[in-house]
C-alpha cells in the first residue's frame, strides 16, 4: 500500500538539481559547456527512443484509428482548451512564467514509458498504448511549438519562438536523432532492449543536465526572489484540477465512442499523462532566453502528480480486472 504512494526517485534527483542549481548555478563558461553536454544529451535520448520504437506493436495497434483519434483529441485539444479557462480562475495567483508553463504543459504529448506501464498495470489494451504513446510523441516535435504559439498569442506571458531557425533547431536536436534512431533499430534494438535498465540512466541524466542547466540560467535571472509560495501552493492547485478534469474528459469520452473496458484504460492513460522527457527539451529550445527554469516547473509538480495518481488508478483497474477475471489472475 506504502509503494503506491512513494515519491518518485528521479523526482528527488530532479530536486537535487535544483537545490544545486539554486545554490551553485552555472554561469560564463560553465553555463555554456552544460548547454551544450545538455544538448547532446538530449539527442542522445531521442535517438534512444527512436532505436526502442518497434514496428510489429505499431502495426499491431495501429487499426484502432477510433481510439487513437480519441486519445489525441485529449491530448491536443482538450488538455490546451482547459489550460486557457484554467487561467481566469487561477491566473491571478501564478506568475506571468508559471502560467506560461501551465499552458506550455498543456500543448506536450503523451509520455511513452509510464503510459504503457500503466496501461499494462490495468490491464488494458496494451498494443494500441504502444502505438498511440509513440505517434503522440513523435507528433509533440510538429504540434507543440505550433500549440504553444496558439495558446499563448493574445496573454501577457511570454511568448514562444516559432521562427525558422527555432523549428531547424527542434528538427536538428530531436526529429532526426529519432528517426536515425529508428533506422538503427534493425542493427542495434537489440541491444538497446536488453540494456533498457542502463539506458533508463541516460534518459534520466539528460533531463537532469537540461534542468539544471535552464534552472541556473532562471536562477540568476532572480526565479526565487520572483516566484511566491502563494504561486507555488496555486500551482498544486491548478495541476490537481488540470488532471482531475482531463481523467473525466477522457471517461466521458471514452463512454460517448462505446469503447470497451480495455480502450477505456488506453485511453485514460494516454491521454492524461504530460511527457517530461519530451516537454523540457522543447521549452529549452521554444523558450530560448525565457525564463525557461520557471516555464518548466508546472510540468515537473504535474509529472509528480499524475505518477501517483495513476498509479492509484491502475492499482484499482487491476484488482477490479482480477474480480471480473478469475482464471486469468491465476496462470
Amino acid at each position: 500500500m506504502t509503494s503506491r504512494f512513494s515519491i518518485d526517485p528521479f523526482l528527488i534527483k530532479l530536486l537535487i538539481a535544483i537545490v544545486l542549481a539554486s545554490l551553485l548555478p552555472a554561469h560564463g563558461v560553465g553555463a555554456t559547456i552544460f548547454s551544450w553536454a545538455a544538448s547532446l544529451a538530449i539527442a542522445l535520448l531521442f535517438f534512444l527512443h527512436g532505436a526502442r520504437l518497434s514496428r510489429g506493436a505499431i502495426i499491431a495497434g495501429a487499426g484502432h484509428w477510433r481510439l487513437h483519434a480519441s486519445i489525441f483529441s485529449i491530448t491536443f485539444l482538450v488538455f490546451p482548451i482547459l489550460g486557457l479557462l484554467i487561467g481566469p480562475v487561477f491566473g491571478g495567483y501564478l506568475t506571468p512564467d508559471l502560467y506560461t508553463g501551465v499552458l506550455f504543459l498543456c500543448c506536450l504529448p503523451a509520455t511513452v514509458q509510464s503510459a504503457i506501464a500503466f496501461t499494462a498495470i490495468a490491464r488494458g489494451n496494451v498494443p494500441a498504448a504502444i502505438c498511440s504513446a509513440s505517434a503522440s510523441s513523435l507528433l509533440g516535435v510538429f504540434l507543440t511549438p505550433v500549440l504553444t504559439g496558439l495558446v499563448l498569442a493574445g496573454t501577457n506571458t511570454a511568448s514562444a519562438s516559432l521562427s525558422t531557425d527555432t523549428l531547424g533547431k527542434i528538427m536538428l536536436q530531436l526529429l532526426l536523432p529519432f528517426v536515425l534512431g529508428h533506422l538503427a533499430r534493425p542493427l542495434i534494438g537489440t541491444w538497446v532492449v536488453k540494456r533498457n535498465r542502463l539506458l533508463k540512466h541516460v534518459d534520466q541524466g539528460s533531463i537532469l543536465l537540461v534542468v539544471y542547466s535552464a534552472f541556473s540560467a532562471a536562477v540568476i535571472g532572480g526565479l526565487w526572489s520572483s516566484t511566491p509560495p502563494s504561486a507555488l501552493l496555486a500551482l498544486l492547485a491548478v495541476s490537481l484540477v488540470l488532471l482531475g478534469l482531463v481523467m473525466g474528459a477522457t471517461q466521458l469520452l471514452g463512454r460517448f465512442m462505446h469503447f470497451g473496458l480495455e480502450d477505456r484504460i488506453a485511453l485514460l492513460f494516454c491521454g492524461a499523462k504530460k511527457s517530461l522527457s519530451s516537454g523540457i527539451p522543447i521549452a529549452n529550445i521554444l523558450f530560448a532566453g525565457h525564463a525557461v527554469g520557471a516555464i518548466v516547473l508546472p510540468l515537473m509538480i504535474f509529472h509528480q502528480i499524475q505518477l501517483i495518481v495513476c498509479a492509484i488508478i491502475a492499482g484499482m483497474y487491476a484488482r477490479r480486472t482480477l474480480v471480473a477475471e478469475p482464471s486469468p489472475s491465476r496462470v
